[in-house]
């Protein structure tokens, strides 16, 4: 079985079907990538994921355990953790500060023996912030903010990772380099779950690929397969996409 498995997930916000029976997987070891246009659904079931959205029906099943009605801070103690489209950072604080948070919370409830200092160096080493680490976030553009937001959901050794527009704001050296920090990632044995509009990075890391169209999935594969899928090469991706 699957590190994740989404299985027949739907959302209904009133006469809205957001989300219109959703199954598909992730697996430990892998980059899987989930691509559609705005208004598709992505982030929605990242929500569900997460514990932040209740489907209307559907389960979501974490290492052979079914989440149910777990709460979110329930579902990250049980090695889940996410980052956010719309930053949710603590701005005033340093980058080695919104990543102390995290290791702080997760020793609390682990019972880990790590240094919280030591952890906290190693994923500011592991995302690149180094030359940065002691600058306010709200100092930072857009791109290392959102390396900001990666280290401090590492910082609490998940199996799997949900990353919703990492790559938004990064300049081409950065993608460059995120592409292999998120292969170093997935290399550890994480399952990562990639929303990411920056189609050749997705193309480019990803084992598999779901495609949402309006709330379904509309093609599941290798990206080899996904790239000459013809409904998705009309929908998304446009006849001269490469």
């Amino acid at each position: 079985m699957s590190l994740l498995e989404i299985a027949e997930v739907s959302v209904r916000f009133g006469g809205n079907l957001a989300l219109d029976g959703v199954t598909l997987s992730a697996e430990a070891g892998e980059i899987t990538g989930l691509i559609g246009p705005n208004g598709a659904g992505k982030t929605t079931l990242f929500n569900v994921i997460t514990g932040l959205q209740s489907p209307t029906s559907g389960r979501v099943i974490l290492s052979e355990r079914d989440l149910g009605r777990l709460s979110p801070t329930k579902r990250a103690r049980l090695g889940m953790a996410r980052t956010f489209q719309r930053l949710e950072l603590f701005s005033l604080l340093s980058v080695r500060e919104n990543i102390r948070v995290a290791a702080d919370i997760y020793r609390s409830y682990s019972g880990s023996k790590d240094d919280p200092a030591l952890v906290v160096e190693s994923m500011i080493d592991k995302v690149g912030l180094r030359e940065v680490a002691d600058a306010r976030v709200d100092s930072l553009p857009t791109g290392q903010c959102r390396l900001v937001e990666l280290g401090r959901s590492l910082a609490t050794r998940p199996k799997v990772l949900l990353l919703d527009e990492p790559a938004s704001g990064q300049d081409d050296n950065e993608t460059v380099a995120f592409a292999t920090l998120l292969r170093e990632l997935a290399a550890d044995g994480m399952a990562v779950v990639l929303v990411e509009h920056d189609v050749a990075l997705v193309m480019e890391v990803c084992a598999r690929v779901h495609v949402l169209d309006f709330g379904r999935v509309i093609a599941s594969g290798a990206p080899s397969a996904i790239q000459t899928d013809a409904a998705v090469l009309a929908a998304y991706l446009g006849s001269g996409a490469k």
